[in-house]
């Protein structure tokens, strides 16, 4: 075991020791703003990248990231209230005992179908609260896991993460709740994830729907370098509540900022503010070197089930664009093109197209999302 390998696991160690001594001090609820003032105007940062911007790749270890404007949260967001009880569901996934968390919202008058929302990478279950609301009034049952390695789910030391992986996880999941037909709905990363899973269990997605996803590109065969996970790692450590900030309100919001994003900030920063800063940013390198390697672009003329395509026009996202030339940099990231080019590629594809959003629609203008996501929900039979 190398010197890394040998503090991470330490590190490991300490953490669960904590959290066992009830050691993780109380913090505010997600509804609190919290820590320093949301910045004004538009920070350009890295137009796009997922990794945060200014955090140049390095060989060396970096000096650790100083972040205390706000709470700090356990590695498994211990101290973080979601909008609903979270629940835990116990599994072994290559030889390691694993808790998968999730809500599961039943509706007050139920219309037959249930909604899987499946998180970004910088998204938790949490942040589809106000997607959760419209669609249980709307008689959906909602289920939002988050995923193994992020917020409340475990955080492996050792894991081969994969989108197949995450997908047979959910996948088991959902047969624990008795689901065996629903309505995956992925944002982001989670749309990467809803794309596969959906690919592997065609018979079982009743409806599709892809809410800015990422992947709808090759970044690796359009020239955008690889990075080791150490270097990911490297990266991940710099995070603070500022840079996710900055990057959010490029990317996210279009260069717009509110109040009611800084909740969001917290949630992430307060995972590297806390005891578990180690394990976190370790297991968000796994998972930044999944996105890289495993591009689902070249299957999406498999997809069989009805698809809805909501996308924000002024998003920029592409995974590792700050560590590209800018002759790469300039081709990669423009969703007005993509999302035309997937719901060409895709069999029965709607696509519905938000001219002045960015990457997260659902939070920056949920109205307009949430009457295009109804309404093409709507558009499918319950009985499908």
């Amino acid at each position: 075991m190398n010197l890394r390998r040998q503090s991470l696991f330490a590190i490991l160690s300490a953490c669960a020791l904590a959290t066992a001594s009830g050691a993780f001090a109380a913090t505010p609820a997600s509804g609190a703003v919290v820590g320093s003032a949301a910045s004004s105007g538009h920070s350009g940062g890295s137009g796009g990248s997922h990794a945060q911007p200014g955090s140049a790749v390095t060989s060396a270890a970096p000096a650790a990231a100083v972040d205390n404007g706000g709470p700090a949260y356990g590695p498994e967001l211990q101290g973080f209230n979601y909008p609903a009880p979270v629940e835990q569901y116990d599994f072994t996934s290559q030889g390691v005992a694993l808790h998968m968390a999730y809500l599961d919202i039943e509706p007050e008058h139920a219309n037959g179908r249930t909604a899987v929302l499946l998180h970004g990478k910088n998204f938790c279950a949490a942040t589809w609260d106000a997607t959760i609301h419209r669609l249980s009034d709307a008689g959906y049952r909602v289920i939002a896991p988050d995923q193994i390695g992020f917020c409340k789910s475990s955080k492996p030391e050792h894991y081969q993460y994969s989108f197949q992986q995450l997908a047979r996880n959910t996948h088991a999941l959902l047969e624990s709740l008795g689901v065996t037909n629903a309505t995956v709905i992925g944002h982001s990363t989670g749309g990467m994830l809803a794309i596969r899973y959906a690919l592997m269990y065609p018979h079982e997605t009743q409806q599709l729907v892809l809410v800015n996803p990422i992947g709808l590109e090759d970044w690796k065969a359009k020239g955008v370098p690889s990075l080791s996970v150490d270097q990911w790692y490297e990266r991940e450590l710099k995070t603070t509540a500022d840079s996710i900030r900055r990057y959010e309100q490029a990317t996210y919001y279009a260069g717009q900022w509110r109040a009611d994003y800084e909740p969001w900030v917290q949630m992430l920063a307060g995972m590297y503010r806390g005891p578990g800063k180690q394990i976190v940013a370790w297991n968000s390198a796994l998972l930044y070197d999944m996105i890289y390697t495993q591009p689902v672009v070249y299957e999406l003329g498999h997809l069989s089930m009805p698809t809805l395509l909501l996308i924000g026009q002024k998003d920029t996202t592409a995974i590792g664009k700050d560590a590209a030339p800018p002759e790469v940099r300039a081709k990669i990231g423009h969703y007005p093109e993509l999302g035309k080019a997937a719901a060409k590629a895709i069999p029965h594809a709607t696509l519905v197209e938000f001219a002045d959003l960015g990457h997260a629609p659902q939070m920056q203008d949920p109205q307009a999302f949430h009457k295009a996501l109804l309404d093409g929900l709507a558009a499918v039979p319950a009985n499908r």
